[in-house]
């Protein structure tokens, strides 16, 4: 399991990622070794896999956020579900933040995982992650009783097309400014849909 320790731990784990990150942007995700991120993060493989239980998370380390986001949007929301979860895509956009797909000089990170088909699988392992936490949350609602599941799995599914789709077309070299709009829109029908699924 990933060391959650101290403040020192955390920025140990934060150095590594930093690293790797540049090593898999500079030559490739599959060109480069444990042992290489070891050694120019100077510290023993055990260490690094003391924070990070696959090679794809040294990438990926941003996952575990998303799932606690997801995890606080559901517990700390004042109405339905639904929109709560629907702000916080919104909210993302809004901030430019890293996980949105429409914030910051992503592109490099976004080529790396294209290319690589480990990645790829690790991000649609992710997915099924999502829906079981986020299916695990509302399974505490009475209101959703047997359908938490299919809940959580259309949430997900509503998410992923719109994140798909905008990092393809950032890709292509579409303005940003342009795409952050269109997210917006895409992100509003799909939860649109989604409510009218859950609600149905």
């Amino acid at each position: 399991m990933p060391n959650r320790g101290d403040r020192g731990g955390a920025k140990t784990r934060a150095r590594i990622a930093e690293v790797a990150t540049g090593l898999f942007l500079e030559r490739g995700f599959d060109e480069v070794t444990i042992a290489e991120v070891a050694a120019a993060a100077g510290v023993s493989k055990v260490t690094v896999f003391s924070h990070f239980e696959r090679k794809e998370d040294l990438l990926l380390d941003r996952l575990p956020e998303a799932i606690e986001l997801v995890r606080s949007a559901v517990r700390e929301r004042t109405g339905e579900v639904v929109d709560a979860l629907r702000q916080l895509a919104l909210t993302l956009q809004e901030e430019g933040h890293v996980l949105s797909g429409v914030g910051g000089d992503i592109e490099p990170l976004m080529r790396t995982v294209a290319e690589s088909p480990a990645l790829i699988a690790r991000l649609r392992a992710f997915g099924y992650e999502m829906e079981a936490e986020l299916a695990a949350e509302l399974s505490a609602d009475a209101r959703f009783s047997g359908d938490a599941a299919l809940v959580a799995a259309l949430v997900v599914a509503a998410y992923r097309t719109v994140a798909v789709e905008t990092i393809r077309r950032r890709l292509e070299g579409e303005d940003l400014a342009e795409l952050g709009v269109s997210h917006r829109e895409r992100l509003t029908r799909a939860f649109d849909v989604v409510d009218r699924l859950a609600s149905g």
